[in-house]
Order: C-alpha cells, then sequence, then structure tokens
C-alpha cells in the first residue's frame, strides 16, 4: 500500500529511502504526479537537500489534472521552479484560473475523458526536451503508465511496514493484467537496502 485506507502515507519509508528518492528527483528533468496525489498529500514535489532545503536545480513539475481541479493555494504553486498543468477539454477560464496561479498549462487530447498520456509524454520529449521523466504516482497515474507501456524503469520501495485495508491505496493500479503469464516481469533487477527499507530497482 502506499497509504492507509484514510489516506495517511507521511512516512512509510525512513530517512534514507527518501534521500534516495531526492536523489533520483535531482537527476530528472521533469516530476509527474497524478491531481488526486496534490489534492491528497499536497506535495512540494521539488528535489531537496539533507537539511530540506530546495536544490538550485530543479526538474519540471507536471501535474495530470485531466479536469483542472488543481487548488491555487497547492504548496507546489509556491515552490522554485516550474509547474506545468496537464489537462483534457477544461474550459478556457479554468485555464486562466490555473495560469494565474502560477503554473503553465498544457491542453492534451483526451483518451476515455481523461488526458492522453502517450500524447502527453510524446509532447513532453519532443516540444520540452524532457529525456528522464520521474513519476511519483499515484496508484491509478501508475497504473494508467503501465497499461499503456510508458514504464521503462521501475524503483520500488519497500518498508517493513503491514498497513492493510481493502480501500487502502495501492501502488499501481490501473486495468492490470488478468494471468500471471501476462504480468510485467522486471530485468536486470537490483536490490538497494536502506536500513529496513528496500528499493527494488528494475528494467521493464
Amino acid at each position: 500500500k502506499i497509504a492507509t485506507r484514510a489516506g495517511d502515507s507521511r512516512w512509510i519509508t525512513g530517512d534514507g529511502a527518501r534521500r534516495y528518492a531526492h536523489g533520483l528527483r535531482a537527476t530528472s528533468d521533469a516530476i509527474m504526479a497524478g491531481i488526486n496525489t496534490i489534492v491528497a498529500d499536497d506535495p512540494q514535489l521539488t528535489a531537496r537537500d539533507d537539511s530540506g532545503q530546495p536544490l538550485d536545480r530543479q526538474p519540471l513539475r507536471v501535474v495530470v489534472d485531466s479536469r483542472g481541479r488543481l487548488p491555487g493555494k497547492a504548496t507546489l504553486l509556491s515552490q522554485p521552479g516550474r509547474t506545468l498543468v496537464a489537462v483534457a477539454g477544461v474550459d478556457s477560464s479554468t485555464c486562466a484560473r490555473i495560469e494565474s496561479s502560477g503554473a503553465d498549462v498544457e491542453r492534451v487530447p483526451a483518451t476515455d475523458g481523461l488526458v492522453d498520456l502517450v500524447e502527453l509524454v510524446r509532447r513532453l520529449g519532443s516540444e520540452r526536451d524532457i529525456t528522464s521523466l520521474l513519476v511519483e504516482g499515484g496508484g491509478a497515474l501508475l497504473g494508467s503508465l503501465f497499461d499503456r507501456g510508458l514504464v521503462d524503469k521501475v524503483v520500488a520501495f519497500v518498508a517493513p511496514t503491514i498497513i492493510g485495508g481493502l480501500g487502502a491505496v495501492s501502488p499501481v493500479g490501473g486495468v492490470g493484467v488478468e494471468t500471471l503469464a501476462d504480468a510485467l516481469r522486471l530485468e536486470r533487477v537490483e536490490v538497494l537496502r536502506f536500513g529496513g527499507d528496500l528499493a527494488i530497482v528494475g528494467y521493464c
């Protein structure tokens, strides 16, 4: 699970794992999260040093927000660096509201009423020179990316903590597979240890 059934997710892993995650952010061109994660956790989505201070270079923050629900007081809007909000099928007034909060807006065609992730990733690469995109979820966004074959590397942190709960959020949602024979098996797998936490690193 990536949160309890009540939505509590701070903190599942320890300091060492979080430092490693910030290193991943620091070396990425962009970091992506879905609007549900933004609303639930209000994250900064910044790369920070060991003392918690933002680094000079920040990855582009990309929020997948099909309906334009980004709160005007979201913490990430006041952080250093730029924020790009990907929307689909919203009106001009909604785009203007988001832009007035300091973010850029990318209108993307809709697929099943949601941002077309294939097109969004294509634009990030071809129009914004994004070659390394770190996606931090949540489960719905990650599941959609896996369903569309848009993931090429996985870094999965595992903490020795049992959360449980049918209503608690799982790390990967989406359609998924029907049989284990169809499941995605990672290759070139490496396991890193941070105290009691593990990171399973592999390629799709």
